[in-house]
């Protein structure tokens, strides 16, 4: 039995960012072209700016959904995705990756801060754990930082 959770702690803080096993979101989305971010390729459902965007909109969901006892929940799909393929401006992409990272970041703390119990219920859930939450951003993320390298291969912008 683990009696001082400090290294889990310090792997899940990691695991939101890493890219040990594959491209982490920080290197999917540095370089794509401001004139590529609205276009969705042949067969594709989704933008890169989509995918960018989905994907802050998600995490800053379950970040508010974490740390928010009167947190609301969005609709289903509607509020999740952007309607428009491009970004409304620069200013718009740029934005969405800083809140991404500036969320990541408070996640990373919040898997870190040793007052909060990981196994413990959220207590304005319906029994998701801290722990839960932490592993569904890491996981959505990767996904979706995979349909982004994947889209960047399909339009020749990928290493």
């Amino acid at each position: 039995m683990m009696t001082d959770d400090k290294a889990l702690r310090a792997q899940l803080a990691k695991f939101l960012e890493w890219e040990e096993a594959h491209v982490g979101f920080d290197t999917a989305v540095k370089g794509i072209a401001p004139r590529l971010r609205g276009v969705v390729p042949d067969g594709w459902e989704y933008s890169a700016w989509q995918l960018v965007e989905h994907l802050r909109i998600a995490q800053a969901d379950i970040l508010e959904f974490c740390v928010n006892p009167r947190y609301k929940a969005k609709k289903w799909p509607d509020d999740y995705w952007p309607k428009s393929p491009a970004p409304p401006s620069t200013t718009a992409w740029t934005r969405s990756i800083a809140e991404f990272r500036r969320d990541r970041k408070t996640f990373e703390h919040l898997a870190a801060d040793r007052k909060i119990d990981l196994l413990a219920a959220i207590p304005h859930g319906t029994s998701q754990t801290y722990l839960r939450e932490i592993l569904l951003v890491a996981d959505h993320t990767s996904y979706h930082v995979g349909q982004i390298v994947a889209l960047r291969r399909q339009l020749g912008i990928w290493k």
